[in-house]
């Protein structure tokens, strides 16, 4: 896994095919198709966000895409839109953007049928 540190800013795209831990700052684009992205509990990120799953312990500010899972942890803050199958928003988190969950085997599930009820006798 590979890490940025706390005393490290990036500001550009962020490419790569390993994990990654942010602890530092980061502004730009990070795109990471086939693995995970920590977001650490200093970690800073101002970018739009794909990866494969994200975890968010810090600050994201942008839109975060994932393949598989989301995962905003309570000390975690997204201030963007969210893209998952799956998704973890853990008590305490702070998630202000729209969420948007397709893919993965729940979508791919019919909806139940409509439940009747019968109404009461006046």
């Amino acid at each position: 896994m590979a890490n940025i540190g706390k005393s490290i800013t990036i500001k550009g795209d962020l490419t790569g095919n390993e994990d990654l831990e942010i602890s530092g700052n980061v502004e730009g684009r990070i795109e990471l198709p086939n693995n995970e992205l920590t977001i650490g509990a200093e970690g800073r990120v101002r970018a739009e966000v794909t990866a494969k799953s994200v975890v968010v312990v810090g600050r994201v500010t942008g839109n975060i895409i994932a393949t598989e899972r989301i995962e905003v942890q309570s000390e975690g803050v997204v201030e963007g839109d969210v893209k998952a199958p799956r998704l973890v928003v853990s008590e305490g988190a702070v998630l202000n953007g729209a969420v948007e969950m397709s893919g993965g085997k729940a979508a791919s599930r019919s909806p139940a049928p409509p439940q009747r009820t019968a109404a009461a006798a006046p």
